[in-house]
């Protein structure tokens, strides 16, 4: 007789179905796993051994054969301890094995028989709704699981409530999705004394979901401003929230079932590797871009990262998407990020004449900016100087704008830009930092001073054919915070002001 219990594997977000098939054999007293599976997995014999043993319940005096398949499917973690476990009792007669089907197990065990929360069980109650199946899991993922929506879940706290519901002599209830919780106290913008050319870029970038990069030298409110973000972003809709929460889900982020509308906001130290801000390791977890995805990821003294970890980070900011190239698999986590950076103009943090003059500039500076490749610059939509705080502006009362003023004209903004994408017949993307080609243009909808003033910058070399879209899609968004209906003259000049449009000014609006 053969037992079978249904689980799952992840490939990045994706929960693929596995079948955990145990057979008793004559011979010895053993238990074999075969399937792909990796160190956590053969570990699981010991666990459901121990938890067997905790619940006073004898291993069977038979060859205990549990196969996971598929079997070229790489297997990884411990949830798979809970299915292995209700399969070799199924194969006992512990539990009926009829009462079995219809249900997607995960589950650590512990070694007195309670049922250990593990990662990833939002994507798992996901894929058993779609398999027609209902989930068991932790009583801690319980009401994570229940955001999955239609999908029937029950969550144990140990294996002996378990076998007393599926023997009727205990009814388990159906867990009740978790709350939505608010994020933590994001600062505001009215703490920001000065810099109002960088608090508009910032307002541009937050209605477009543009790329920014702050240059300044230290302590003129580069990362201060950076960190008041995630404060004029419109909330997470119902489909971010659940694309956001499955990415966390798979990286353990969320405790007791609480999801957040915050947009994610998340700021890597330069140390940070390659894989681990693009995804990878030993089990491909998600990297920063991913754990960042509807939300922005913030950058702090960019040069300093290394150059092979920032150039990973040019694919997923055009695809919005990172591939983890494995030798048996190729994974896929979403990485739809804005992107704010921050740098000195140099090493020592200021990079020109005035207050603290960098003696070896223009060399210094020129090869600490060196640092960032040109391609990712490129992709940078809005690169704009800070210059330092002066003790006037510092003497200045708080300014009479916040955050809360600033958030109501870029949902405003966005608002404009979702009506105009349900227009188009095909499907179109709500956000200017996404428009291309026929949309972009008829969006754009430029006029001929403004087509104008944006040949003449590209016949001077200082946009790139990507450069021209992206000071596009700038253009646009400055437009829409003024509600124009199309680009004008003067939207263009700002965008190719902030697009650092060569060493000579842009064309004057006039």
């Amino acid at each position: 007789m053969v037992a079978r219990v249904v689980t799952v594997a992840f490939q990045g977000v994706e929960a693929r179905r596995v079948d955990v098939e145990v057979q008793l054999t004559g011979g010895e007293q053993v238990m074999v796993v075969v399937g792909l599976g990796d160190k956590a997995v053969a570990e699981s014999r010991e666990r459901v051994r121990g938890a067997f043993t905790g619940l006073g319940l004898a291993m069977p005096g038979k060859r205990i054969v549990v196969n996971l398949a598929p079997a070229d499917l790489p297997k990884e973690g411990s949830h798979y301890d809970l299915p292995i476990a209700l399969a070799v009792m199924g194969a006992m007669g512990v539990i009926p094995p009829d009462a079995l089907n219809g249900w997607v197990a995960v589950g650590e065990l512990s070694l007195d028989g309670t049922i250990s929360p593990v990662a990833g069980v939002l994507p798992a109650a996901v894929a058993a709704g779609a398999m027609d199946l209902g989930l068991i899991c932790p009583e801690p993922c319980g009401a994570e699981a229940a955001w999955a929506g239609g999908t029937r879940v029950i969550a144990p706290r140990s294996l002996i409530g378990l076998i007393n519901h599926f023997r009727g002599t205990q009814l388990l209830s159906e867990p009740k999705p978790g709350p939505i919780v608010e994020g933590g106290r994001v600062p505001d913008l009215r703490e920001v004394k000065g810099q109002e050319q960088a608090k508009r870029a910032l307002e541009i970038a937050a209605a477009g979901g543009h790329n920014l990069l702050f240059s300044g030298p230290p302590g003129s409110g580069k990362s201060m401003m950076a960190q008041r973000l995630p404060g004029i972003l419109p909330p997470l809709s119902p489909g971010e929230l659940l694309e956001t929460s499955m990415i966390h889900s798979v990286a353990g982020l969320i405790a007791r079932g609480e999801l957040t509308r915050t947009r994610p906001f998340r700021s890597p130290h330069h140390s940070a590797s390659m894989a681990a801000l693009t995804g990878g390791g030993l089990k491909a977890k998600p990297g920063e871009v991913s754990l960042a995805h509807n939300g922005v990821l913030f950058l702090d003294e960019l040069p300093e990262f290394s150059s092979q970890a920032l150039d990973s980070l040019r694919a997923p900011l055009e695809t919005g998407e990172v591939m983890v190239a494995r030798a048996n698999a190729h994974i896929r986590y979403p990485a739809r990020v804005q992107l704010v950076a921050a740098q000195n103009p140099c090493r020592c943090g200021h990079g020109g004449p005035g207050k603290g003059y960098c003696g070896k500039a223009p060399r210094c500076q020129r090869d600490y900016q060196g640092r960032v490749s040109g391609p990712l610059i490129d992709r940078i939509d809005l690169q704009i100087d800070v210059p330092p705080v002066s003790a006037a502006d510092l003497a200045l009362p708080p300014p009479s704008e916040g955050s809360a003023e600033v958030a109501a004209r870029v949902a405003a903004a966005r608002q404009a830009q979702v009506d105009r994408a349900r227009t188009w017949p095909s499907e179109a993307p709500a956000l200017n930092a996404l428009a291309d080609g026929d949309f972009l243009d008829k969006a754009a909808g430029l006029d001929e001073a403004a087509r104008a003033l944006m040949a003449r910058a590209a016949d001077a070399g200082h946009l790139t054919a990507r450069g021209w879209t992206r000071a596009l899609r700038l253009a646009r968004t400055i437009a829409d915070l003024e509600g124009a209906a199309s680009v004008k003259r003067l939207h263009v000049a700002e965008a190719l002001i902030y697009r650092r449009v060569g060493a000579s000014p842009a064309p004057a609006a006039g």
